[in-house]
């Protein structure tokens, strides 16, 4: 059986610095938690990981408050959204 993937959406900064609006990742580990999952980012995608210090998070859409947790990651996969600070109202 294969490694499940995690969906990562980027948006503006984020996707600016990525330089994608998305893309598939194998997941780091069969749980990985939020800082897991950016470390193998930032490690791919070096321009981005500045970035990811300002952002926050969305997993399956409800909002990360705690990077050290496990995600939840069933065996079809799951969905990170990457979301920097927006400006306007």
């Amino acid at each position: 059986m294969s490694a499940p993937t995690i969906s990562i959406r980027y948006f503006a900064g984020a996707a600016s610095a990525a330089g994608r609006d998305e893309e598939l990742i194998t997941s780091p580990s069969p749980s990985p938690s939020l800082d897991g999952v950016l470390e193998h980012l930032a490690a791919v995608r070096p321009a981005v990981s500045e970035v990811l210090n300002r952002c926050s998070f969305l997993w399956g859409g409800v909002a990360v408050r705690d990077r050290h947790a496990p995600l939840h990651l069933p065996p079809e996969g799951g969905t990170l959204d990457i979301l920097p600070p927006f400006a306007g109202g």
